[in-house]
């Protein structure tokens, strides 16, 4: 099947808490025409600024993807855009009325289930695909990022963490082939020991053991514990195909990544960009995307605040 830019059907609204600021967020899902791309809009501010959403706009990548523009900022884009990747979203108007996205559960599978309520709609115009022709990488202290030429898009996320129920963990996702729902529901992690020094910072006001994973130095405290053995790694995997939703485009490479973040996903796409001769855009390539309804409906327990 020859890839076609898409949107969604119908508008969806949900609503939660900010995990940073702790204060209740809405955000509006709403079709958008071919070509329009991914954009934000602060509803709650005078004249409803907009904000891309493109890796160019990233300005704090500190616990969460940060976007900015013309001094607005919107933080906690991932989770969501993670969810636009899964289903091939191209087009979307996203209203919030507020500084962040709802946290929700802590994973996008509540996104996932509002796309699907809303409906996917092919659209009329080619979705154009950057092919990755060079070999492209960063390293910053322990943490490393390498792209390479890959005839779909594909993410291999290592984490090592000195923790009992965490060590070494991997994950590979290999679009075509993994099912988008054995990463969308996994959460966000954190460390109760580190809980007072992020409120210090202002972060983390709204976390809680309904929108995270917390540990301790033994223990995963939540009640019903992990979703998966291996939840941490597949939450850094589910998080880098967020933040790879801001090239703007489509990318056909395999990211090899170990203790990557953020931070490390905005630098190997600067990467990428700052040489024109890394890539070629190719319209028309063949779709390579799962059928994901079934399974992500199968994650009904974890029910949006719709």
């Amino acid at each position: 099947m020859q890839m076609v830019q898409k949107t969604i059907t119908r508008e969806m609204t949900l609503q939660g808490i900010g995990v940073h600021l702790g204060k209740p967020a809405t955000v509006t899902l709403k079709p958008a025409p071919a070509h329009h791309g991914i954009v934000f809009v602060r509803k709650d501010l005078p004249n409803s600024p907009a904000i891309e959403a493109h890796y160019r706009n990233v300005v704090n990548t500190q616990m969460a993807t940060t976007l900015g523009s013309g001094g607005v900022t919107l933080s906690t884009t991932e989770h969501l855009l993670a969810a636009l990747h899964g289903f091939g979203i191209d087009n979307l108007l996203v209203e919030v009325n507020g500084p962040e996205l709802p946290i929700l559960d802590g994973s996008s599978a509540p996104f996932c289930r509002a796309i699907l309520e809303a409906g996917v709609t092919a659209q009329n115009a080619p979705r154009t695909t950057l092919v990755l022709k060079k070999k492209v990488e960063v390293k910053v202290d322990e943490k490393w990022a390498v792209a390479e030429p890959s005839p779909h898009f594909e993410v291999f996320g290592s984490i090592d963490w000195d923790h009992p129920l965490i060590g070494f963990q991997q994950f590979h996702y290999i679009e075509g082939k993994t099912d988008f729902a054995e990463i969308a529901s996994a959460r966000t992690f954190g460390f109760l020991k580190d809980v007072e020094k992020l409120k210090k910072l202002g972060l983390a006001l709204g976390g809680s053991l309904d929108n995270a994973v917390v540990l301790n130095e033994a223990l995963v405290l939540n009640p019903e514990g992990l979703r998966y053995p291996d939840e941490f790694a597949r939450h850094k995997v589910l998080d880098s195909l967020g933040d790879f939703k801001l090239a703007g485009i489509p990318i056909q490479a395999k990211f090899k990544m170990h203790r990557a973040g953020h931070d490390l996903h905005k630098q190997i796409l600067l990467e990428i960009f700052k040489d024109a001769s890394n890539y070629e855009i190719v319209e028309g390539v063949r779709e390579a995307r799962p059928e994901t309804k079934a399974k992500v409906a199968a994650l009904g327990s974890y029910r949006p605040a719709v």
